[in-house]
């Protein structure tokens, strides 16, 4: 999705939707832009701020300073034209929940398009691994190797399957308007260090 997904007048309504949700700084405004858009679309400081001003000058939305940090809320004449166009914003968003579907989509497919490769390399290695074979006499070491070779590429379509799958999950669940929460990612961390342990302590017991 590129910046021209906003046609015009389409930004303004947005940002009038998330202050409506909670105050925002600037910096707030371009992650959520980011986070609901999959990671698609990140505005520049440029192009918010100017619209941000132009709607403190409608009387849209208000502003406060906190230190070094400016707060822009929603006033109640930004309410109002935001429940007057309620059906333009209904098709924001729809337009938007799409271009997430189709972005997952392509994720999808690169990954199947990274294990097919990964498949590829493989067999390319297994070959050149049996030709060279012929020239020479086996040994236990190069069996083990071999299978080291194999089981690393194993691990690494596995790896990048997994980051592929849960990035596209929480973006794809932002977008849609929920939340993340501190804990769950909390839980995430701490199940990839229980994860990472166990692959540690099962090299250490299996020697070098």
């Amino acid at each position: 999705m590129s910046p021209a997904v906003f046609s015009h007048g389409d930004l303004r309504l947005y940002l009038l939707s998330l202050l409506a949700e909670a105050p925002q700084h600037g910096y707030g405004i371009i992650q959520s832009l980011t986070d609901r858009t999959g990671g698609t679309y990140t505005p520049s400081a440029g192009t918010i701020y100017p619209r941000l001003a132009k709607l403190e000058e409608e009387g849209l939305v208000s502003k406060t300073v906190d230190g070094r940090t400016t707060i822009y809320s929603i006033t109640e004449a930004g309410r109002a034209e935001l429940a007057s166009r309620e059906g333009d914003l209904a098709g924001i968003e729809a337009g938007l929940t799409d271009s997430v579907r189709l972005i997952a989509s392509e994720v999808r497919q690169s990954v199947k398009d990274a294990m097919k490769s990964l498949r590829a390399d493989l067999a390319a290695a297994e070959k050149d691994e049996r030709s060279a074979a012929k020239n020479r006499p086996r040994t236990a070491t190069d069996d083990s190797r071999l299978v080291s070779r194999e089981e690393m590429h194993r691990a690494d379509a596995v790896i990048n399957a997994f980051r592929a799958r849960v990035r596209t999950d929480l973006r794809t669940h932002i977008a849609k308007g929920g939340t993340l929460s501190p804990s769950i990612v909390t839980e995430l961390e701490e199940a990839l260090d229980t994860a990472a342990r166990g692959v540690t302590v099962a090299l250490s017991g299996s020697g070098s």
